[in-house]
């Protein structure tokens, strides 16, 4: 059962933290968990946390507007990697992505950068849930990331959610293009 007050307060913190970081030029794109639910149109279960791909260059704004907020920095991954924040008991992730001379995006920091992500990471249109629209990851790289990063970082081994999320992707892709 899907704790609906807890999602309630995690999509108003995605609207707040989307219209912020708007207001300020800062794009940011939801990723993991949330980025398939606003794919497909509806909450599907729990979100531990509010996982996000922010630009390793706007990641002093971003810190400096997210406190501005009300969020807490959580310590964590290298700052160059990834900043976490903490909200009235919310956790948000940022992951931070750069681009490489030939464009691609890549990841920031940390032990993996200048390593590409999947191409084609960022260009899908927004998803919804309601009234409130997101910018998200592709779902076909979604996919791809769930499938991958057991494989990318041993130490992350596969969980059922992301079973579950990879086969509720495929599903509605196969949909949208037969329909």
């Amino acid at each position: 059962m899907i704790d609906q007050e807890r999602a309630r307060r995690q999509l108003a913190l995605i609207a707040e933290v989307l219209t912020a970081a708007e207001a300020a030029g800062i794009p940011l794109w939801l990723r993991g968990g949330w980025a398939m639910d606003f794919f497909l149109g509806e909450v599907t279960r729990d979100h531990g946390d509010i996982d996000w791909f922010a630009g390793a260059r706007d990641a002093p704004a971003l810190a400096a507007l997210l406190v501005r907020l009300g969020h807490t920095p959580v310590p964590g991954p290298p700052a160059g990697l990834q900043l976490d924040f903490a909200k009235d008991g919310l956790d948000s992730s940022f992951t931070l992505i750069d681009r490489d001379a030939a464009g691609r995006v890549t990841v920031a920091g940390g032990p993996w950068a200048g390593t590409p992500w999947p191409d084609g990471l960022l260009g899908t249109e927004p998803g919804r849930i309601g009234a409130l629209r997101a910018p998200i990851v592709d779902p076909r790289v979604q996919i791809e990331i769930k499938r991958m990063m057991p494989v990318w970082d041993p130490s992350r081994p596969r969980r059922a959610k992301d079973a579950d999320d990879i086969a509720r992707l495929e599903a509605a892709l196969r949909r949208r293009t037969a329909g």
